[in-house]
């Protein structure tokens, strides 16, 4: 359970800034922030309820995460602009650290309900994704999960990982959750790519 929370805590916070910091390179206003950060931090938690079963209605109950998140995108509006400007690095970073969290969180969720392989590395993938999935929709940009580096990847493998059972315990959790972040940042370093079909 504790590392459950923490993971829980990690994810719905780095979606958060990275959400802010879109918002703010997008020119909206405190409101689109506060906006943008929250949908993209409990993005990918709703999903996860979706995928496994928990009443939706359960996030509203989160209230300690609900403050921690507002106040997370009051201070990012507030940081002078050129620390808004290394989005490139450090928004990539906290996107990762999302993408990571909550894949894991998701993995864990539909093993621990018996759920089969396939639907393990579905839970991974989708829970993984979605806080970015909504922040790119809502901001109008292209999915990061569709753009060139690799990105849905990561999360299916850090499923695969869980769903046959080499992941027990916080020690080999926190392992693989620095592994996926790793293994996200250096894609977009070396500008990894799964191989492509264009039709012209």
């Amino acid at each position: 359970m504790m590392t459950w929370d923490v993971l829980n805590i990690i994810g719905t916070l780095a979606f958060a800034i990275s959400g802010a910091i879109i918002a703010m390179r997008e020119d909206y206003d405190i409101l689109g922030v506060q906006v943008l950060g929250f949908t993209t931090a409990f993005g990918g938690s709703t999903i996860r309820n979706l995928l496994i079963g928990i009443p939706i209605e359960t996030i509203w109950t989160q209230g300690d995460l609900f403050i921690a998140v507002f106040i997370t995108n009051i201070i990012i509006f507030i940081l002078p602009n050129d620390w808004v400007l290394k989005w490139d690095k450090w928004g990539i970073l906290f996107d990762a650290m999302g993408l990571a969290s909550f894949a894991i969180q998701g993995a864990m969720s539909a093993v621990q309900i018996g759920a089969p392989l396939s639907a393990v590395l579905v839970a991974a993938t989708l829970t993984g994704c979605g806080g970015g999935m909504t922040r790119d929709v809502f901001a109008g940009r292209k999915p990061m999960i569709f753009r060139e580096e690799i990105y849905a990847l990561w999360a299916t493998l850090g499923g695969l990982m869980i769903g046959v059972g080499l992941i027990q315990g916080p020690w080999t959790t926190g392992a693989l959750f620095v592994a996926i972040v790793t293994l996200r940042m250096l894609s977009v370093h070396f500008r990894w790519r799964l191989p492509r079909h264009s039709v012209s």
